[in-house]
């Protein structure tokens, strides 16, 4: 599938090409991917002696979290939020909310009842075991997110006429080409293998399985196929109800056309089954947390200014709602503020956080919500959740993993993209993004022109309070930086997905607002925390 979208997918074939696994691995983590979490439990905090306040900045999910930990322990928490809601970039957006960029026309969201759209995360891999921890603690109702579907689209240009193919056919015909190459090059000893005979055997024996050839180890329309691969006509009763093996895509054109490259990313470490969402959408996790920490929060709270002294921390700001300044006092402060708002704030910290602070670039991302009269994906081609791919501008599709065989409306991801692609749709007008996602989603998807209904889009670049996706750190920036960065800083310490090497993911949110607490209770309580 060739790239030229300047997407995180494209980037990581460009570099697995280049360069080899090791260096497709390293990269993921850096863009967010194949990114462990190390949680095993909440950090026990001890009761602080007497009044102990601690200000937090930001109510995403690390000021949530800090918070909500913080106060369990006993201490005294403000939380101050430029929004009028909680939960930062854990957003969903329903029927009757606004979505405002800067430089925009404000876009108001008709989606019907009971449909949403995530804007930012959309998923959690099971191993984020962190974010999973406070699901269960606060009552979050989980749900299966479905990542691969063996019967969503893989689309290029270029290839088969422009039609999209069956991830299942990519899949299996990739695997069986593979397999008899393979096959044919151990037969004739092609291959330095260094294998036993009864290697050989096992490994002949494995490719015959896994790739469905044949008994001479050829690849080709067959009863062993159909297996993986289905039918060209499907298993029925009566005198006619004989199936038909499908036919596989010739071998040259599938290979050349790269639609295979997304068996890998389907393969990678976070896309890996099970994923989940949050049943309703994906901020029903923040709003777990308002029964638990809502009155300590301060909505509508810009910051301006952080100051400290051996005594304590200063944070000015201004209430948005009649433009009033005050200033909260406290003996630490936890910023959980997005790294290109805190980089534009004066702050009383080291030279080498500031370093950090304004050292660490973050991603531009486009995501695209669009809204059908009918669910006309499953209805006309069978496809129940998953992703379908396209070497496009708009990268991808992706359906709803809930609601499903419903009447009536859905919701889709119209586009998701990073990068150059992200910057591109971002010097375009919401109309305009809506206009490209449908006119490509057509070339994929024909239903898209008469079934559509309405749609949202947003470009996190444009977004007043983040001024980006996610953080995109470099292995430079890592060195120098990371340290200084998550480190307690006096009386200072930021968390927020930047402050983690989960970076991009919730999971780092959480688990930089638990280490900023435990950093907090250390020093509140006379000790120094490494």
């Amino acid at each position: 599938m060739t790239d030229r979208t300047g997407t995180r997918r494209g980037f990581l074939r460009r570099l697995g090409a280049a360069a080899g696994a090791s260096a497709v691995y390293d990269a993921m983590r850096t863009l967010g991917h194949a990114a462990e979490s190390d949680f095993t439990r909440v950090p026990p905090l001890a009761k602080p002696d007497g009044r102990t306040s601690v200000a937090v900045l930001g109510a995403g999910l690390a000021g949530l979290v800090a918070s909500y930990e913080l106060s369990r322990a006993g201490y005294d928490v403000t939380v101050l939020e430029y929004q009028a809601r909680i939960g930062g970039r854990n957003i969903t957006l329903r029927g009757g909310d606004r979505l405002v960029e800067m430089g925009s026309p404000a876009q108001d969201v008709h989606f019907a009842p009971g449909n949403y759209f995530n804007p930012g995360p959309w998923r959690i891999p099971y191993h984020h075991a962190g974010l999973l921890h406070y699901c269960a603690t606060l009552g979050v109702a989980l749900e299966p997110f479905v990542e691969t579907n063996y019967n969503s689209l893989l689309h290029s240009a270029a290839h088969f006429g422009g039609r999209p193919q069956r991830y299942r056919d990519v899949a299996v015909d990739y695997a069986g080409y593979t397999a008899e190459l393979l096959t044919k090059a151990i037969n004739t000893q092609a291959l330095e293998t260094g294998l036993s005979r009864d290697e050989r055997r096992d490994v002949l024996q494995a490719l015959r399985l896994t790739g469905a050839l044949d008994p001479s180890g050829q690849y080709h329309a067959s009863d062993a196929m159909a297996l993986t691969r289905g039918y060209a006509k499907e298993p029925g009763a009566g005198e006619n109800g004989a199936p038909v093996p499908s036919r596989p895509l010739p071998r040259g054109e599938l290979m050349a056309s790269g639609l295979w490259q997304a068996i890998a990313f389907h393969q990678t470490y976070e896309m890996q089954t099970t994923m989940f969402q949050p049943a309703g959408g994906m901020d029903m996790i923040s709003r777990a947390f308002i029964p638990h920490v809502g009155h300590l929060v301060r909505l509508k709270s810009q910051v301006a200014a952080i100051r400290q002294d051996e005594h304590g921390v200063s944070v000015d700001y201004t209430r948005l709602e009649d433009g009033t300044r005050a200033t909260l006092h406290a003996d630490f402060c936890i910023c959980a503020l997005p790294l290109p708002i805190l980089d534009q704030l004066s702050c009383q910290v080291s030279s080498e956080l500031k370093a950090a602070i304004g050292g660490i670039a973050y991603h531009s991302s486009v995501k695209i919500g669009l809204e059908f009269r009918r669910r006309f994906w499953e209805q006309d081609d069978a496809i129940y959740g998953g992703i379908s791919f396209t070497d496009q501008t708009i990268s991808q599709i992706s359906y709803p993993s809930h609601g499903y065989l419903s009447r009536g409306p859905g919701v889709l991801l119209g586009g998701y993209m990073f990068g150059e692609s992200a910057m591109y749709l971002a010097g375009m007008t919401p109309a305009e993004r809506i206009a490209l996602a449908r006119k490509e989603g057509a070339a994929i998807h024909p239903q898209y022109d008469k079934e559509f209904s309405n749609g949202v889009s947003i470009a996190w670049s444009r977004v007043p309070w983040t001024l980006g996706c996610c953080s995109n750190w470099s292995d430079q920036a890592r060195q120098t930086h990371y340290r200084n960065l998550v480190r307690m800083d006096r009386r200072v310490v930021l968390a927020g997905e930047h402050a983690s090497y989960v970076g991009c993911w919730q999971e780092g949110a959480v688990l930089s607002a638990l280490n900023a607490v435990t950093q907090v209770n250390a020093r509140a309580h006379g000790g120094q925390h490494a």
